[in-house]
């Protein structure tokens, strides 16, 4: 009669099973590496340069030998008249694009996804994901000669209608919020409703098929089956957003502000540039800059933190 031994099996040393898989997956990952040395590089590697924020920046000593300060930069900006000014306007832009821009795309890519014409799906497709490839200065030199007093595309239609042409729109800041939200609007919402439409088409098609049964109909499909099955990934864009909140875009804003609107349009991505390089002071525009990204990693562990309470969905 045969005696089966049982053998002691060793342990599997910690990370061995990670580098097995990099391993065999290596030219997956070996794709994956421009990606990696672009943040690295780009993203990471710069970070280090926040130690302006606590230093008086000197030329001839560089920013390692450059005298401490602490948290000086942080205390005049916060004492500052502008201040209050430059936070608010942030806020206000960077809340009308985040969660008054929020529907556009969604509704977007629910109009397409009931397109059945193809031929008429891919050219509009098309024409709405071309503004995205132009640079906001094409985009606002459109924006201008439109708006142009007496020579513009609106002010000529509004001459022929019986009214006055010789508005100056840029000039005014009432016109300003409207403005600025059509402009992002209009270069925005078609890219921005790719990743929506492709949540959509991973919706399992059974699920539409029962509730035609069901005897409902598209409005009920949309309402309770596309919208609920895609909000994962409308709540993961929302936090990773949030990261922004104090980012308004520069290139838009920077491009749109003129005297007439400036005390709408200066906000702290404009003013950073402003004190940083056209006044040379590096270290206060890098501690400016820095409260920007704590503010915003502070809304994005806070926000994922509740919508993991709340729901399933979280980035980590």
């Amino acid at each position: 009669m045969a005696q089966t031994s049982t053998s002691k099996m060793k342990p599997s040393r910690p990370g061995a099973a990670l580098w097995k898989n990099i391993v065999l997956h290596r030219y997956l990952y070996f794709m994956l590496l421009p990606c990696l040395l672009f943040f690295i590089i780009f993203n990471y590697i710069p970070m280090g340069g926040l130690l302006l924020a606590f230093k008086e920046y000197k030329f001839n000593k560089g920013i390692l030998g450059s005298p401490w300060i602490g948290f000086d930069y942080f205390v005049t900006f916060f004492h500052s008249y502008q201040s209050r000014e430059l936070i608010q306007n942030t806020l206000i832009i960077s809340c009308m694009k985040l969660f008054l821009y929020l529907p556009f795309p969604i509704v977007l890519a629910l109009m397409f996804n009931e397109v059945r014409n193809k031929w008429f799906k891919n050219v509009s497709q098309s024409l709405l994901y071309l503004p995205h490839f132009l640079s906001w200065v094409v985009v606002v030199g459109l924006i201008q000669r439109i708006l142009a007093p007496d020579t513009g595309l609106l002010n000529e239609f509004i001459t022929n209608m019986g009214g006055d042409g010789s508005t100056f729109f840029m000039m005014d800041p009432k016109y300003f919020y409207q403005i600025m939200f059509g402009s992002h609007l209009w270069k925005s919402i078609g890219w921005d409703s790719i990743i929506y439409m492709a949540a959509i088409s991973g919706v399992n098609p059974d699920m539409y098929e029962a509730a035609k049964i069901d005897g409902a109909g598209k409005l009920r499909e949309i309402w309770s089956i596309t919208l609920p099955s895609i909000m994962p990934t409308v709540v993961i864009l929302f936090i990773l957003s949030l990261g922004n909140i104090l980012s308004a875009g520069f290139d838009q804003l920077y491009l749109l502000r003129t005297p007439g609107n400036m005390q709408l349009s200066d906000i702290l991505d404009t003013y950073i540039i402003r004190i940083g390089l056209t006044n040379g002071q590096f270290g206060y525009a890098t501690a400016v800059g820095m409260i920007q990204g704590v503010i915003g990693l502070i809304l994005v562990v806070a926000a994922n933190r509740l919508s993991r309470k709340v729901s399933d969905t979280s980035l980590w």
